[in-house]
């Protein structure tokens, strides 16, 4: 869905998300170089669902003003002041905030486990 980038686009989205649910899908590659060569690869998506509550019109513009929705993907952030907004999250909280945490392990995974990058 891309940045909306103007109040008229985020609120445009609010009318179209309030009370319903979004589905977001998350994709990543995890490649591994040797002397500047692919050498293997691990892909995989995710896909989380987003249920969206229905604000009165007051506080999307409040919202809106604030310009949080106007830089982000979506018009919201779970994370930030859009997370007020959010009913609840079906599957995995991270790929919505950015990068899938158990996508990326399960990637690693094949090849390195997660905790070898924690030193």
């Amino acid at each position: 869905m891309g940045k909306p980038h103007t109040p008229e686009v985020a609120r445009k989205r609010w009318a179209e998300m309030a009370g319903s649910t979004g589905e977001l899908l998350t994709g990543h590659a995890v490649l591994r170089l040797s002397g500047g060569e692919v050498v293997a690869e691990a892909t995989g998506t995710r896909t989380t669902v987003v249920r969206f509550a229905t604000p009165p019109q007051h506080e999307i513009d409040a919202y809106i003003a604030t310009e949080e929705p106007l830089a982000v993907a979506g018009s919201f952030t779970l994370d930030g002041l859009g997370g007020w907004f959010v009913e609840g999250i079906d599957g995995d909280p991270s790929s919505v905030i950015g990068i899938s945490l158990p996508l990326t392990r399960e990637l690693l995974g094949r090849d390195v486990s997660v905790v070898d990058l924690w030193r």
